[in-house]
């Protein structure tokens, strides 16, 4: 079977993304603790320190949360570490979601409202030190990768994609970040479509990494018990 080689330079171009992303992402997190502390610390400052933490949401966190979160799915989909090959990817991939419904759905109106009333509440201290110290959680199984692979490990390892994917897991946030600062609000729309194309691509991937005996029991008429 031939494989398709990936190109090493834009992998380690993703990789270089994600990590930029991140930490911009846990540092902003910082940032806005430092900022709500102050707010609830020092009432003359309160209008002015909202309003940066605000701002700070808006045009710097919310964007490198996007692309953090997508040039991580990009890189375990796109490679053989896959999504639920491994425990502490799929730790990952969960704390990453809900770290990004919190940050949508309850951060950003909590700074919203705070900034229109000069107000800040313990709760949302709280919410974004926890932000950052999942985020530092994060980069530690980054580094580390403990735990051993889950039960939904397939046996089959899937090659990595080509260099196209791993160049558009360079352009899409690029473009994405482009057009929200010009839109004045977080537009990840070229990243979302990368991803659903990434997982067409992925299961066409896995398909041809399997063995030929089991492509040809799936194809078999009458079979249609899947093959993992």
């Amino acid at each position: 079977m031939t494989r398709t080689k990936a190109s090493p330079r834009w992998r380690h171009a993703v990789v270089w993304l994600h990590v930029l992303s991140s930490v911009a992402w846990m540092s902003q997190a910082l940032a806005l603790v430092v900022l709500m502390s102050l707010a609830l610390t020092r009432r003359a400052q309160a209008g002015a320190a909202t309003a940066m933490a605000d701002r700070l949401d808006s045009v710097l966190l919310a964007p490198m949360a996007n692309v953090s979160a997508f040039t991580g799915l990009v890189l375990a989909g796109a490679t053989a570490w896959g999504y639920t090959r491994h425990w502490w990817v799929l730790t990952k991939f969960a704390l990453t979601l809900i770290q990004l419904y919190a940050g949508i759905f309850l951060l950003s109106p909590a700074l919203r409202d705070a900034a229109d009333t000069a107000t800040v509440a313990w709760p949302q201290i709280a919410g974004a030190s926890l932000m950052a110290s999942a985020l530092s959680f994060q980069a530690w199984l980054s580094i580390a990768k403990p735990w051993k692979k889950t039960p939904w490990s397939p046996a089959a390892k899937p090659p990595a994609a080509p260099t196209w994917v791993f160049v558009t897991g360079v352009a899409a946030p690029a473009f994405d970040v482009g057009a929200g600062l010009l839109a004045g609000y977080p537009l990840p729309a070229l990243s979302l479509v990368t991803l659903v194309v990434l997982g067409f691509e992925r299961r066409r991937r896995r398909r041809r990494a399997q063995p030929p005996s089991a492509r040809s029991l799936r194809s078999a008429p009458g079979n249609s018990s899947p093959v993992a």
